[in-house]
Protein backbone atom coordinates (compact mmCIF):
# COMPACT_ATOMS: atom_id res chain seq x y z
CA UNK A 1 0.00 0.00 0.00
CA UNK A 2 1.36 3.40 -1.01
CA UNK A 3 0.90 5.98 1.74
CA UNK A 4 0.10 9.51 0.57
CA UNK A 5 1.22 12.30 2.88
CA UNK A 6 -0.70 15.40 3.94
CA UNK A 7 0.73 18.89 3.53
CA UNK A 8 1.63 18.91 7.24
CA UNK A 9 3.42 15.56 6.92
CA UNK A 10 5.36 16.79 3.90
CA UNK A 11 6.54 19.79 5.92
CA UNK A 12 7.89 17.42 8.57
CA UNK A 13 9.62 15.37 5.87
CA UNK A 14 11.05 18.60 4.51
CA UNK A 15 12.76 19.28 7.84
CA UNK A 16 14.23 15.79 7.87
CA UNK A 17 15.35 16.22 4.29
CA UNK A 18 17.10 19.51 4.94
CA UNK A 19 18.99 18.01 7.88
CA UNK A 20 20.18 15.20 5.62
CA UNK A 21 21.27 17.80 3.07
CA UNK A 22 23.26 19.67 5.74
CA UNK A 23 24.98 16.46 6.87
CA UNK A 24 25.93 15.62 3.30
CA UNK A 25 27.30 19.11 2.68
CA UNK A 26 29.48 18.86 5.80
CA UNK A 27 30.76 15.38 5.00
CA UNK A 28 31.43 16.41 1.41
CA UNK A 29 33.74 19.15 2.74
CA UNK A 30 35.54 16.58 4.88
CA UNK A 31 35.95 14.08 2.04
CA UNK A 32 39.47 15.06 1.00
CA UNK A 33 42.72 13.29 0.34
CA UNK A 34 44.07 11.81 3.60
CA UNK A 35 40.73 11.77 5.44
CA UNK A 36 39.26 8.46 6.56
CA UNK A 37 35.69 7.39 6.02
CA UNK A 38 35.41 7.25 9.82
CA UNK A 39 36.17 11.00 9.95
CA UNK A 40 32.99 11.55 7.95
CA UNK A 41 31.04 9.21 10.22
CA UNK A 42 32.07 10.99 13.42
CA UNK A 43 31.07 14.40 12.06
CA UNK A 44 27.75 13.13 10.72
CA UNK A 45 26.81 11.37 13.93
CA UNK A 46 27.44 14.54 15.95
CA UNK A 47 25.38 16.70 13.57
CA UNK A 48 22.43 14.31 13.70
CA UNK A 49 22.54 14.11 17.51
CA UNK A 50 22.91 17.88 17.90
CA UNK A 51 19.80 18.36 15.74
CA UNK A 52 17.77 16.11 18.03
CA UNK A 53 17.26 13.56 15.26
CA UNK A 54 17.87 9.83 15.09
CA UNK A 55 20.04 8.19 12.43
CA UNK A 56 17.99 6.13 10.00
CA UNK A 57 20.65 3.54 9.25
CA UNK A 58 22.32 2.89 12.60
CA UNK A 59 20.46 0.02 14.24
CA UNK A 60 18.58 -0.87 11.04
CA UNK A 61 18.28 -4.66 10.96
CA UNK A 62 18.70 -6.49 7.66
CA UNK A 63 17.90 -10.23 7.68
CA UNK A 64 20.37 -11.00 4.86
CA UNK A 65 23.21 -9.58 6.96
CA UNK A 66 21.90 -11.17 10.15
CA UNK A 67 22.56 -8.04 12.16
CA UNK A 68 21.81 -4.34 12.48
CA UNK A 69 23.90 -1.74 10.67
CA UNK A 70 26.36 -0.04 13.03
CA UNK A 71 26.86 3.37 11.41
CA UNK A 72 24.96 6.56 10.55
CA UNK A 73 26.60 6.75 7.10
CA UNK A 74 27.17 4.34 4.29
CA UNK A 75 30.55 5.26 2.76
CA UNK A 76 31.15 3.31 -0.45
CA UNK A 77 34.50 3.85 -2.16
CA UNK A 78 35.30 3.23 -5.84
CA UNK A 79 33.94 -0.22 -6.78
CA UNK A 80 31.69 -0.28 -3.71
CA UNK A 81 28.13 0.37 -4.84
CA UNK A 82 26.24 0.79 -1.57
CA UNK A 83 26.33 -0.10 2.15
CA UNK A 84 30.06 0.43 2.59
CA UNK A 85 30.96 0.81 6.28
CA UNK A 86 33.03 3.69 7.69
CA UNK A 87 36.48 2.55 8.77
CA UNK A 88 39.45 4.24 10.48
CA UNK A 89 41.77 2.39 8.11
CA UNK A 90 39.99 3.45 4.92
CA UNK A 91 42.02 6.50 3.86
CA UNK A 92 40.71 8.46 0.90
CA UNK A 93 43.26 9.10 -1.82
CA UNK A 94 43.48 11.12 -5.00
CA UNK A 95 41.47 9.54 -7.80
CA UNK A 96 38.99 7.85 -5.47
CA UNK A 97 35.27 8.46 -5.43
CA UNK A 98 33.17 7.99 -2.31
CA UNK A 99 29.41 7.64 -2.14
CA UNK A 100 28.05 9.16 1.07
CA UNK A 101 24.54 7.97 1.88
CA UNK A 102 22.65 8.90 5.04
CA UNK A 103 19.18 9.21 6.49
CA UNK A 104 17.57 10.65 9.60
CA UNK A 105 14.31 10.42 11.49
CA UNK A 106 13.06 13.73 12.83
CA UNK A 107 9.66 14.27 14.44
CA UNK A 108 8.57 10.81 13.26
CA UNK A 109 9.46 11.23 9.57
CA UNK A 110 12.43 10.10 7.52
CA UNK A 111 14.75 11.81 5.06
CA UNK A 112 17.28 9.93 2.91
CA UNK A 113 19.82 11.17 0.37
CA UNK A 114 23.18 10.32 -1.20
CA UNK A 115 25.97 11.99 -3.14
CA UNK A 116 29.17 10.71 -4.72
CA UNK A 117 32.25 12.86 -4.21
CA UNK A 118 35.49 12.80 -6.23
CA UNK A 119 38.71 12.94 -4.20
CA UNK A 120 41.10 15.34 -5.93
CA UNK A 121 41.49 14.91 -9.67
CA UNK A 122 39.73 11.87 -11.11
CA UNK A 123 39.84 10.34 -14.59
CA UNK A 124 37.70 11.67 -17.43
CA UNK A 125 35.74 8.41 -17.44
CA UNK A 126 35.02 8.79 -13.73
CA UNK A 127 33.97 12.41 -14.19
CA UNK A 128 31.54 11.27 -16.87
CA UNK A 129 30.22 8.49 -14.61
CA UNK A 130 29.43 11.00 -11.85
CA UNK A 131 27.91 13.49 -14.29
CA UNK A 132 25.67 10.95 -16.03
CA UNK A 133 24.48 9.44 -12.75
CA UNK A 134 23.59 12.85 -11.37
CA UNK A 135 21.92 13.87 -14.63
CA UNK A 136 19.83 10.69 -14.62
CA UNK A 137 18.52 11.62 -11.17
CA UNK A 138 17.66 15.17 -12.24
CA UNK A 139 15.85 13.90 -15.33
CA UNK A 140 13.93 11.39 -13.21
CA UNK A 141 12.93 14.09 -10.73
CA UNK A 142 11.20 15.95 -13.55
CA UNK A 143 8.96 12.90 -14.08
CA UNK A 144 7.71 12.86 -10.47
CA UNK A 145 4.43 14.55 -11.36
CA UNK A 146 0.74 13.73 -10.91
CA UNK A 147 -0.58 11.61 -13.77
CA UNK A 148 2.78 10.12 -14.70
CA UNK A 149 3.49 6.53 -13.78
CA UNK A 150 6.33 4.95 -11.84
CA UNK A 151 7.84 3.52 -15.03
CA UNK A 152 8.21 7.06 -16.38
CA UNK A 153 10.64 7.71 -13.52
CA UNK A 154 12.43 4.36 -13.78
CA UNK A 155 12.66 4.41 -17.55
CA UNK A 156 14.12 7.92 -17.60
CA UNK A 157 17.09 6.81 -15.48
CA UNK A 158 17.57 3.67 -17.57
CA UNK A 159 17.49 5.50 -20.91
CA UNK A 160 19.99 8.20 -19.89
CA UNK A 161 22.43 5.81 -18.23
CA UNK A 162 22.45 3.21 -20.98
CA UNK A 163 22.51 5.89 -23.66
CA UNK A 164 25.79 7.12 -22.21
CA UNK A 165 27.42 3.70 -22.15
CA UNK A 166 27.06 2.88 -18.45
CA UNK A 167 25.13 0.13 -16.68
CA UNK A 168 22.47 0.04 -13.97
CA UNK A 169 22.66 -2.00 -10.81
CA UNK A 170 19.53 -4.17 -10.67
CA UNK A 171 19.86 -5.68 -7.19
CA UNK A 172 19.31 -2.40 -5.32
CA UNK A 173 16.46 0.05 -5.86
CA UNK A 174 14.88 3.21 -4.57
CA UNK A 175 11.74 3.23 -2.45
CA UNK A 176 8.83 5.09 -0.98
CA UNK A 177 9.56 6.87 2.30
CA UNK A 178 7.64 8.51 5.16
CA UNK A 179 7.13 7.26 8.72
CA UNK A 180 9.17 4.23 7.61
CA UNK A 181 12.54 4.39 5.90
CA UNK A 182 11.43 1.93 3.25
CA UNK A 183 7.82 2.09 2.08
CA UNK A 184 5.97 1.09 -1.06
CA UNK A 185 6.55 1.37 -3.94
CA UNK A 186 9.95 0.01 -4.89
CA UNK A 187 11.62 2.39 -7.37
CA UNK A 188 14.02 0.51 -9.65
CA UNK A 189 16.37 2.41 -11.95
CA UNK A 190 15.05 0.41 -14.88
CA UNK A 191 11.63 -0.63 -16.13
CA UNK A 192 10.77 -3.93 -14.45
CA UNK A 193 7.63 -5.26 -16.10
CA UNK A 194 7.13 -7.72 -13.24
CA UNK A 195 6.61 -4.77 -10.89
CA UNK A 196 3.50 -2.69 -10.37
CA UNK A 197 3.35 0.57 -12.33
CA UNK A 198 1.22 2.84 -10.15
CA UNK A 199 0.02 6.24 -11.26
CA UNK A 200 1.75 9.04 -9.33
CA UNK A 201 -0.60 11.04 -7.12
CA UNK A 202 -0.11 14.09 -4.89
CA UNK A 203 1.26 13.15 -1.47
CA UNK A 204 3.40 10.26 -2.66
CA UNK A 205 7.09 10.53 -1.78
CA UNK A 206 9.75 8.62 -3.70
CA UNK A 207 13.40 8.13 -2.80
CA UNK A 208 14.95 7.91 -6.26
CA UNK A 209 18.54 6.69 -6.20
CA UNK A 210 20.41 5.77 -9.39
CA UNK A 211 23.28 3.35 -8.76
CA UNK A 212 25.39 3.28 -11.90
CA UNK A 213 28.45 1.22 -12.82
CA UNK A 214 31.20 2.21 -15.23
CA UNK A 215 31.49 -1.44 -16.28
CA UNK A 216 29.02 -4.29 -16.17
CA UNK A 217 25.87 -4.20 -14.00
CA UNK A 218 26.52 -7.30 -11.88
CA UNK A 219 27.00 -6.85 -8.13
CA UNK A 220 28.06 -9.04 -5.23
CA UNK A 221 28.20 -8.66 -1.46
CA UNK A 222 31.52 -8.93 0.40
CA UNK A 223 32.18 -11.25 3.32
CA UNK A 224 31.24 -8.46 5.74
CA UNK A 225 27.64 -9.20 4.59
CA UNK A 226 26.97 -5.50 3.94
CA UNK A 227 29.22 -3.96 1.31
CA UNK A 228 27.91 -4.39 -2.24
CA UNK A 229 30.59 -4.11 -4.94
CA UNK A 230 30.76 -4.33 -8.70
CA UNK A 231 31.62 -7.87 -9.76
CA UNK A 232 34.09 -6.62 -12.39
CA UNK A 233 35.81 -4.09 -10.12
CA UNK A 234 34.60 -1.05 -12.07
CA UNK A 235 33.76 2.20 -10.30
CA UNK A 236 30.17 2.84 -9.20
CA UNK A 237 28.34 6.13 -8.52
CA UNK A 238 25.23 6.78 -6.42
CA UNK A 239 23.03 9.85 -6.03
CA UNK A 240 19.68 10.04 -4.23
CA UNK A 241 16.93 12.50 -3.40
CA UNK A 242 13.49 12.25 -1.79
CA UNK A 243 10.86 13.80 -4.04
CA UNK A 244 7.24 14.56 -3.19
CA UNK A 245 4.55 14.45 -5.85
CA UNK A 246 2.58 17.71 -5.67
CA UNK A 247 -0.02 19.47 -7.80
CA UNK A 248 2.71 22.00 -8.63
CA UNK A 249 5.18 19.36 -9.78
CA UNK A 250 8.12 17.63 -8.10
CA UNK A 251 9.24 18.92 -4.70
CA UNK A 252 12.73 17.77 -3.78
CA UNK A 253 12.64 17.47 0.01
CA UNK A 254 16.36 16.80 0.46
CA UNK A 255 17.79 20.06 -0.83
CA UNK A 256 17.05 23.78 -0.30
Amino acid sequence: MIVRKTAAELEKMRRSGLLVWEVLQKTKELAVEGATTMDLEVAAEKMIADAGAKPAFKGYYVPAAGEAFKFVLCTSVNDEIVHGMPNLKRVLKKGDIVSIDTGVKLDGYYGDSAITVPIGEVSEQTKKLLQVTQESLELAIEKVRPGNRLFDVCGTVEKHVKGNGFSIVREYVGHGIGTQLHEEPQVPNYVDRKNENPKLKPGMVLAVEPMVNAGKPEAMVLKDKWTAVTRDGSYSAHFEHCIAVTENGPWVLTRP
